[in-house]
């Protein structure tokens, strides 16, 4: 397993957060993705805590969890790089006890994405990355130098990460999968397996760009290439392949940008603000962000009748020059109100949000855009294998030992 952490030098933002991919892929069934991936809710263990048949049951739980519900990366990167492959996992390791203990010492979690083996052969990010990022990328390594498998580290959050994972839609049977699972397993310093869990690592090249860039005779990356020059009297055509955010400033890679020029996501937000109305598509932001096919947003709330704009309000509101990419967010605050109840710590967002003695949010909720339960089998399964039932994690004796006496407390003192 590689645990190269090398770093590149524009790369400092270690929870990098996806939200363009590119060319639309053909997802299929969360239910063949089951079958792919080749589980089976008895050998992973149940609510008690149990863990693989043929293992000793321990006391630890770990869940693991993407970081945003939907990473994205391109198809090819030959003339331009919006997004490369680099996908984020966490894991919260858990003990069983009358009060619930999280474990952050004595142990190595490891992770891998079964049948995603390799991806240099999946993509030619790794043919250009030289001349997009300044340095060579070794093949099968991720910006952060995370591969497709290798160690977790501890976060500040005091759950476990893996940065910058080269995950890509594309299984090495060649099989289309969106929604591939991360295998996660967590040792002692024994080296025995104590607890191991399986959670979607979510990617898609579902970028729309041909829609409205692009002819019988140009790629629309150089259609895009040809309108900046165009508009702003560049000359990107003669300098391929071009880092986006080299000039536009993208909280999601780390990079500063050039002083003056507007953030990434207000650029291309307020460009396209009323521009893909003539698409006449049912979500507009599925022109970008994955997509009619990939569903970017699966979750309760997509169930329950919301769209992107019921948090996000407008494409014009996310363009916004005074907007902070990645910091002015929805809160789930803003429309969940319940007396005594907390949605998330001060100053925090829910993805960043701990309590109920140091559980993660997205421990129990899983992560944005793909709150449980969702609309696709496979988010669900993690819920589904650890307490018998889809949703929200809330079967108590799962990390109690015992029924505590007091309903949840959901609120942010971190010694509930």
């Amino acid at each position: 397993m590689t645990r190269n952490k090398q770093q590149l030098p524009f790369v400092r933002n270690h929870r990098v957060r996806r939200v363009i991919g590119a060319a639309a892929i053909a997802a299929g069934s969360g239910l063949a993705a089951f079958l792919i991936a080749g589980l089976s809710a008895s050998a992973w263990g149940d609510a008690s805590g149990s863990i693989e048949t043929g293992l000793q049951p321990t006391p630890y739980l770990v869940f693991a969890y993407n970081d945003l519900g939907m990473h994205c990366m391109q198809d090819d990167f030959s003339e331009l790089m919006i997004l490369p492959p680099f996908n984020n996992l966490h894991a919260q390791v858990i003990k069983r006890d009358p009060n619930i203990v999280h474990s952050a010492s004595d142990f190595s979690v490891e992770y891998s994405v079964p049948n995603h083996t390799h991806a240099v052969d999946k993509t030619n990010f790794w043919t250009h990355a030289e001349d997009l990022v300044g340095v060579p990328v070794p093949p099968n390594l991720g910006l952060t130098g995370n591969g497709l498998s290798g160690h977790m580290t501890v976060t500040a959050n005091q759950d476990w990460e893996a940065t910058g994972i080269p995950v890509t839609p594309i299984e090495d049977d060649g099989t289309v999968n969106p929604y591939p699972f991360a295998d996660v397993i967590v040792r002692n310093q024994s080296g025995q397996i104590i607890a191991r869990t399986q959670a979607v690592i979510p990617v898609s090249t579902e970028l729309s760009c041909y829609l409205c860039h692009g002819s019988n005779t140009e790629t629309p990356a150089h259609s895009i290439l040809a309108a900046h020059d165009k508009l702003h009297a560049t000359t990107l055509l003669s300098q391929t392949p071009v880092l986006c955010a080299s000039c536009h400033a993208d909280v999601a890679l780390g990079a500063p940008g050039t002083p003056g020029v507007s953030t990434f996501s207000s650029a291309m937000h307020s460009s396209h603000a009323d521009r893909v109305g003539v698409l006449k598509l049912d979500n507009e932001c599925y022109a970008c962000h994955p997509g009619v096919r990939t569903k970017c947003h699966r979750d309760v709330h997509l169930a329950n009748g919301m769209d992107c704009n019921s948090c996000h309000t407008s494409m014009e509101a996310v363009g916004d020059p005074m907007r902070r990419p990645w910091i002015d967010e929805p809160r789930c605050g803003d429309c969940h109100s319940r007396p005594g109840f907390e949605f998330e710590q001060p100053g925090k967002l829910f993805r960043e949000s701990r309590g109920h003695g140091g559980v993660m949010c997205m421990t129990c909720h899983n992560s944005p855009h793909a709150l449980t339960p969702t609309v696709t089998e496979t988010d669900n399964y993690q819920a589904l294998v650890k307490q018998g039932h889809i949703g929200v994690i809330n079967e108590c004796t799962l990390c109690h030992t015992e029924q505590p006496d007091d309903p949840f407390p959901h609120r942010f003192f971190l010694d509930d």
